[in-house]
């Protein structure tokens, strides 16, 4: 399956400086296509946005994790104060500490707490990093069901296994190839149908599965599954039912609780078309309001003022 590519504008002054070629999937509640650019069922690299389905092979195998800290588990965070408290209430509640954690050192994203950690004379630490949640709970995982923690990352590690037979379950796919996603931890390459499948099963799945207190708590407490300035949480602040992930390299999956789903890549990774091309697939389904109207199109700033934007070509 192919269909035209869908291109995003960079314009600064009005003149057209920079282009992004985007992948997009937009899927109706029936499951019926309504919108299709790139060849969405090439194999794809998700990155972080198949974080709800690792927490999901974590939750089957005994995780006893729920509410804010579930959705924490599923994200990546942006390193504010109660992201990095709840990293370490995960860890303490399985026996462990930060230095358990498997993923690089790195500094919060979000900038004001940025800022503190090095104001007060800290640096970069494990808990900070934006999959932090995601280890602690592969962590806690381990620890419910006996396994080693310290090979946790290693792609024949019980839990590993686990998380990829769930991916190929979900996506209904056979993983394409695999790696080493950017916090060390496994990923699988699937397409984009596969993880707008996905992620459909999650949103439609029956009450008190698995599945959907995966999608539930994760749409239940977005800032905790992000940040507080985020994209992805404005856009599930503003419409309730929808969830939203974000994945590195320009990865956006997304559902809504009656079934109306997507997926976005921007084929040169560049973020700043993401949140264009995931507005555009949301407004395909339906879905319309200011907060949508005001992440449309990005602000291209020119010695600090507005001076042009970055917007999907019509």
């Amino acid at each position: 399956m192919s269909a035209e590519s869908l291109f995003v504008e960079v314009v600064r002054s009005g003149f057209v400086e920079s282009t992004h070629r985007a992948r997009m999937l937009a899927v109706a509640a029936d499951g019926s296509l309504v919108r299709v650019h790139g060849a969405v069922d090439a194999p794809a690299s998700p990155r972080s946005s198949m974080k709800p389905l690792q927490a999901l092979a974590m939750v089957r195998a005994g995780l006893p994790l729920e509410g804010e800290l579930l959705a924490l588990a599923c994200a990546s965070h942006a390193g504010e104060p109660f992201h990095v408290d709840g990293v370490r209430e995960i860890l303490t509640g399985a026996g462990l500490d930060e230095s358990a954690l498997g993923c690089p050192e790195d500094l919060p994203e979000h900038a004001a707490s940025r800022e503190e950690v090095l104001r007060s004379g800290g640096g970069r630490a494990r808990v900070y990093m934006n999959c932090s949640g995601k280890h602690a709970a592969m962590l806690a995982a381990c620890v419910v069901n006996g396994w080693p923690t310290e090979t946790y990352l290693d792609q024949t590690h019980p839990l590993q296994r686990a998380i990829r037979a769930t991916v190929e379950e979900l996506t209904g796919e056979r993983a394409a190839a695999g790696g080493v996603d950017g916090c060390g931890a496994p990923l699988f390459f699937v397409s984009m149908l596969g993880v707008t499948r996905a992620f459909r099963a999650l949103v439609l799945a029956e009450q008190g599965t698995p599945e959907r207190r995966i999608a539930d708590d994760f749409r239940a407490h977005p800032e905790w599954t992000s940040g507080t300035t985020r994209p992805e949480a404005r856009l599930m602040r503003a419409i309730p039912g929808l969830m939203v992930k974000i994945g590195a390299e320009a990865f956006d999956a997304f559902a809504f609780g009656d079934g109306r789903s997507g997926t976005v890549k921007i084929e040169d990774g560049g973020q700043r078309a993401r949140v264009p091309v995931t507005v555009a697939a949301l407004r395909a389904l339906g879905f319309e309001g200011p907060e949508l109207d005001e992440l449309a199109t990005g602000v291209l700033l020119g010695g600090g003022r507005p001076v042009g934007e970055i917007r999907v070509r019509q």
